[in-house]
């Protein structure tokens, strides 16, 4: 829907209203019973009674001297990199994930402050990963091994980092652009384009992404409620600033928690109704140590059942694959470590 004029917008009123007395607008999904999160953007009961009382009367309002609209969200970027050419997305069938490198040029280390990612076509993007390969590697799949710079999803299109904390880009690396397109029954083209902001000085901290995943499983048809779990144990200390869970269509909650002693657990994330049209990025309010040996634990319930209305066929025996109908078990968290860390060397336990 378009809210920038009256005509636009009044149709919607009704809607908007439903929406956000319901708090299905905007979407925050998180366990307000868990942890406090710096982005979280539910509205206020007074905000709420605000738009309530707009929509009631739909009272016109001329705007004068409207502020310039802004393209990227993280301001005018510092470098901007874009698919050479569009890639053609037919009315039907399945594509297979495209992973696209785009060279930096970087003639030294760059920490990048913020990034956003911008497809020209938004509707036909079931997710995007941006992979930092290292100077003098040539690989054309998404190891695990190699930082992400971000993680694109419905819901999370751009990332910006607190002061002193950048992700690293060596000189001489590429990005690869890791495109899985699903197709919505109209032919179409997608030209993606990366933006980021270059850190203005050092930071003291460096920020990896890393992830708990599992893909071992098999989801029996009509189950409501099937339980898979991952697990780790930090090799180094980090500061965790924030989670990010991802499933497909079948997803139905998730959770993260820390292991404590005696077997009890802290929960530090808890998403009850996982929504696979809303994936959101949770920031924690107030960034979390862990010390090294830290065990952090995921748990995710897929609906495999006829209740759930995206499912695509609740007679289906479910794994982990790829496309949107099979299923993945992703927990991706950001942590903030020393400077002179990079992915591997994190991973070397002392």
């Amino acid at each position: 829907m378009r809210l920038d004029s009256y005509p636009a917008a009044r149709p919607w009123a009704k809607a908007i209203r439903e929406a956000v007395i319901a708090r299905k607008m905007p979407p925050w999904l998180a366990d307000p019973a868990h942890g406090k999160f710096a982005n979280e953007n539910s509205l206020t009961q007074a905000e709420i009674q605000t738009i309530s009382a707009w929509a009631a009367n739909t009272p016109r309002f001329e705007i004068h001297n409207p502020p310039p609209e802004q393209e990227w969200n993280i301001g005018r970027p510092d470098a901007i990199f874009t698919m050479p050419q569009p890639m053609p997305i037919p009315a039907q069938g399945a594509i297979d994930y495209q992973y696209i490198p785009l060279p930096t040029h970087f003639e030294r280390d760059m920490w990048i402050q913020s990034v956003e990612v911008r497809p020209s076509d938004p509707s036909v993007v079931h997710h995007a990963v941006i992979y930092i390969r290292d100077p003098g590697s040539t690989w054309t799949k998404g190891p695990t091994q190699s930082d992400v710079l971000m993680v694109y999803t419905p819901g999370n299109n751009y990332d910006v980092w607190p002061a002193g904390m950048a992700k690293k880009i060596k000189a001489g690396a590429d990005l690869v652009l890791q495109m899985h397109y699903t197709v919505n029954g109209k032919a179409t083209q997608d030209q993606t384009r990366i933006g980021v902001t270059f850190a203005t000085q050092p930071p003291e901290k460096a920020i990896l992404t890393l992830q708990l995943n599992q893909d071992h499983f098999v989801i029996p048809p009509g189950d409501p409620a099937y339980r898979v779990q991952a697990s780790g144990t930090l090799p180094n200390d980090a500061v965790l600033l924030s989670m990010f869970p991802h499933m497909h269509l079948r997803g139905k909650a998730f959770e993260y928690a820390l292991a404590g002693p005696n077997g009890q657990y802290e929960t530090l994330l808890s998403v009850p109704r996982y929504d696979f049209h809303w994936q959101l990025n949770y920031k924690l309010a107030a960034p979390r140590l862990l010390r090294a040996g830290t065990r952090l634990i995921c748990t995710a319930w897929f609906d495999n059942s006829p209740n759930n209305p995206n499912n695509p066929d609740p007679t289906a025996e479910v794994r982990y694959g790829e496309q949107s109908w099979e299923e993945m078990m992703i927990g991706f968290f950001d942590v903030a470590v020393d400077a002179k860390f990079d992915k591997p060397a994190f991973f070397v336990r002392r």
